[in-house]
């Protein structure tokens, strides 16, 4: 093959892979919801990441992030993972009239919002993205799907509302809110589909823990390998120069 076809095809993959970069750039041009782990089911618990790009020329950044959590959701506790350079604070808020979830418990107080806020000097500036990740529960059994109202401050006073919902015909609004689907209710005894947040944070966990240790292993093979050849290599050396030594020794006698 010529050379000249290799360098059409170099540059006809560059373009592939920059088109796809930019269709990605555009999709992601707002705050999105994402699941971690296992689609989080009715009644359990869920893992999320919400991921937030910077949208304002530069210089100015952004510097707080609030996502509010429906009140009628009926959500007991939210643990937040650490991010660094931002600080996070849960609100509760009593509710007018307890909620009964499906194993009894009453909720008195539910979240209502969490909110990020960037340290100096570690705002997102305008090619920057962060993700912010909650897991929490127990979730709602009466919607097939929660969504989350998002609030992005600038520095120079803008606020940004992320809070239009998607219309059933699918077409996304300007500034569509964080959203993320409820598969069917676990069933009693369904230890894969009852699989909560934090169960789903420490199988990932353990995931790249053995995927390294699979990688570690297979060069350390290699490196055995390796010098096994070069063992055999200079055994098979060393007989050869002891077999001609012998020869000639024979010869000279």
């Amino acid at each position: 093959m010529s050379q000249h076809v290799f360098q059409r095809a170099g540059f006809l993959a560059a373009t592939v892979g920059v088109a796809g970069l930019l269709g990605a750039g555009v999709a992601s041009a707002h705050v999105t919801a994402n699941v971690y782990g296992p689609q989080p089911t009715k009644g359990g618990y869920a893992a999320i990441v919400f991921r937030v790009p910077s949208e304002e020329k530069a210089p100015v950044t952004t510097t707080k992030v609030a996502v509010d959590f429906k009140a009628d959701y009926g959500i007991g506790s939210v643990r937040t993972k650490p991010v660094p350079g931002w600080t996070a604070e849960v609100t509760k808020s009593k509710l007018p009239t307890p909620i009964t979830k499906d194993n009894g418990t009453q909720i008195t107080e539910a979240v209502t919002a969490v909110t990020w806020t960037a340290a100096a000097g570690s705002e997102l500036k305008a090619t920057d993205y962060q993700e912010f990740s909650v897991s929490f529960g127990p979730l709602p059994t009466n919607v097939d799907e929660v969504e989350f109202p998002a609030h992005q401050t600038y520095s120079d006073g803008k606020v940004v509302d992320w809070n239009q919902p998607t219309p059933a015909g699918g077409e996304e609004p300007e500034h569509p809110a964080p959203a993320v689907k409820l598969a069917a209710k676990a069933a009693e005894g369904d230890d894969h589909a009852a699989m909560g947040a934090d169960t789903a944070a420490t199988t990932g966990a353990q995931t790249e823990a053995a995927a390294a240790s699979d990688s570690t292993a297979r060069w350390l093979g290699g490196a055995g390998l390796l010098v096994g050849a070069i063992g055999l290599g200079v055994g098979a050396g060393a007989t050869i120069r002891a077999r001609k030594a012998t020869a000639k020794s024979g010869g000279n006698s």
